[in-house]
């Protein structure tokens, strides 16, 4: 699978704000908006597109990713490169994923030598807990929120072999 990163417009930010998963998975379904397009636009996102242009997913990086309800257990506070990714939902379950992540991995460790990262995941999702540990991620802290609990994974190590 060819992949490419592409500087997030707002025909993309509309685009994924669209995008509707499955439950148990719809916890990751967003509201399209105005503050919501202004989000991805003024944050560190990115487009993801395969070879024919069709999006196909994103990654962000920054205080955009992070829960709200981890700040207040200081989930935090150690200086991470925090990342959040999210694949189109037809994709999803289908294979797809540690290609798709190792690209998003490398493309963040060009621009973030050497530092470590963090991603913030709920705990129901094993799909993508499975896919992250595969890739050196451990998971660290759990909290709660009003719909579910998350957990913070973290990886010091920025040379991986499967990447």
């Amino acid at each position: 699978m060819h992949l490419e990163t592409r500087k997030i417009t707002k025909d993309y930010a509309v685009e994924i704000l669209h995008w509707k998963y499955e439950k148990p998975y719809d916890l990751y379904n967003n509201e399209l908006n105005t503050e919501s397009i202004d989000e991805m636009l003024n944050n560190t996102y990115f487009a993801i597109v395969d070879r024919d242009d069709d999006l196909i997913g994103y990654y962000c990086t920054g205080s955009a990713t992070q829960v709200p309800a981890g700040n207040k257990i200081k989930a935090y506070d150690e200086n991470y490169i925090d990342i959040g990714i999210g694949m189109k939902p037809n994709l999803t379950g289908k294979g797809f994923g540690s290609t798709f992540f190792s690209f998003i991995l490398k493309d963040i460790q060009e621009a973030h030598l050497n530092t470590p990262m963090r991603l913030t995941v709920a705990t129901f999702n094993k799909r993508a807990i499975r896919l992250y540990e595969k890739f050196g991620f451990v998971g660290q802290i759990k909290f709660n929120t009003d719909v579910t609990e998350f957990i913070t994974m973290i990886r010091h190590e920025t040379r991986n072999k499967d990447i």
